[in-house]
């Protein structure tokens, strides 16, 4: 079976079918009708390149060695020894083809076999690139595996654009008053205003998306191709793209296969780290080679309850741009989360298209300063660790860290974190504010840890536990 995924860049949640009221997203919503809606799909970090290489390897980017932005000086790059989807799709007996935005690296560990690299937000080009595409694998009989990058609806140069200047009337313009202001911002002219020319973005990219797949169709290829959908991280926008709030990392899944049973809701919590051995499990190919974390959702596409053993998931961001250093890592099940910020006392930083916006320039201007239901110290000044209730707080805005009622809980998250991080050998689990991997090959020579997160000057030697 052929396989093309499709990924918005910056998109988030933000279609008709995950529940947004004003947007309009009428391609992407009927693929979700015919086949599966993951409710519960969690990227790993919500930085643009991150989040693609863990799509592409099933591994963490503390694993990969891309830590952050590809493109530019931030130069980050995934390790050579990494085995990556298209290395791996093409040893399987796959065409492997990319169209669009690729913003990761190097290419000899991303060997698509054809790649038709472009920063174009014209999706008709794009549409007739797959399509020939598509027309080539129907001429000469080979399995694909074809990714398909969107650059909408990521942010434009300007301060509060989304590429829609180039466009005429070909995508609805929409009208500030009209648009749902989500509850990770603050409802504010600026915001009403991007938002507005967010939505015409994400109209285009829907628009894109129906035209691949009308093209897919025209090949006589749909019936043998699964699709899938997804967003690389949230809306560009605070609160959202470069944390690990629920707005940044809970994002769509779209799957359909053909044959399956039609407009499944799907309530596991899963991983884009699942994606991987998900592509090679269609294929035939063996799913659990090396480190690789995650594993095929072909057994629970079509469910519509929770099966055991699908109710947790972590997540691992480093950096976003060079500048932007701020190890965190979060987990994740069906009510709670739990972050654990390793470098806390830095503040947390603004990537410079969220700094440069409007958007941010109107919330700055308001007192007291909001960012949705987030005070702006709140954002920018974090604890060591965070504890979420998301039944009653969606927006994690109470941290209930020094709540006596979730000491226990708090201990397990806390040894649950611990646990993943060694069996990913994440170099950023510290104890007294060292790395555990730097020093490790002390530790059967008698070194001893304190059991703590960071290192206190006012008390060196001391072993005891600290709660920080």
């Amino acid at each position: 079976m052929n396989i093309l995924l499709l990924i918005a860049d910056d998109l988030g949640r933000m279609t008709g079918c995950y529940g947004e009221p004003a947007i309009r997203t009428p391609h992407i919503d009927a693929l979700a009708a015919r086949g599966t809606r993951f409710d519960m799909a969690f990227t790993s970090t919500a930085s643009c390149s991150a989040s693609r290489s863990v799509i592409y390897t099933g591994l963490h980017t503390h694993q990969t060695g891309q830590y952050g932005l590809h493109h530019d000086y931030h130069h980050f790059m995934t390790f050579a020894d990494v085995p990556t989807a298209p290395a791996l799709m093409n040893e399987a007996g796959y065409h492997t083809g990319i169209i669009g935005k690729v913003h990761v690296g190097p290419s000899e560990v991303y060997p698509w076999t054809y790649r038709a690299e472009s920063d174009t937000r014209d999706v008709g080009w794009v549409a007739q690139k797959a399509g020939a595409y598509f027309s080539d694998r129907r001429a000469d009989g080979q399995p694909f595996f074809l990714t398909i990058g969107y650059v909408d609806p990521h942010r434009d140069e300007t301060r509060g654009g989304f590429g829609n200047d180039a466009f005429g009337a070909e995508d609805p313009v929409f009208a500030p008053e009209d648009v749902h202001v989500p509850p990770f911002l603050s409802d504010l002219p600026e915001v009403r205003n991007e938002l507005a020319s967010y939505y015409r973005s994400v109209h285009r990219l829907d628009r894109g998306v129906g035209q691949v797949l009308d093209a897919l169709d025209a090949a006589g290829l749909a019936e043998e191709t699964l699709v899938v959908f997804l967003s690389d991280n949230g809306a560009p926008f605070l609160n959202s793209k470069t944390t690990l709030f629920d707005a940044g990392v809970h994002l769509p899944l779209i799957i359909h296969r053909p044959g399956q049973r039609a407009g499944v809701a799907n309530p596991n919590l899963v991983s884009f780290t699942d994606l991987l051995p998900t592509f090679l499990d269609v294929a035939g190919a063996e799913t659990s080679q090396g480190k690789r974390q995650g594993r095929s959702l072909l057994p629970i596409l079509e469910a519509a309850d929770m099966r055991s053993g699908w109710d947790i998931v972590f997540g691992s961001h480093t950096f976003h741009e060079i500048t932007n250093y701020w190890p965190t890592r979060f987990l994740r099940t069906p009510r709670y989360k739990y972050h654990r910020n390793v470098a806390w006392q830095l503040d947390f930083p603004f990537s410079g298209d969220l700094y440069g916006s409007l958007s941010w320039q109107g919330i700055r201007r308001v007192d007291p300063v909001m960012i949705g239901q987030r005070p702006l110290r709140d954002y920018v000044r974090r604890p060591p660790e965070e504890l979420y209730d998301l039944e009653v707080d969606p927006q994690e805005v109470h941290n209930l860290t020094e709540a006596p009622e979730h000491a226990e809980r708090l201990s397990e998250f806390r040894r649950q974190m611990e646990d993943w991080q060694r069996d990913t050998r994440d170099p950023w689990l510290y104890r007294d504010g060292v790395s555990v991997m730097a020093v490790e090959h002390h530790l059967n020579s008698g070194l001893r840890l304190p059991d703590r997160f960071d290192f206190d000057p006012d008390s060196p030697y001391d072993h005891k536990p600290k709660s920080n």
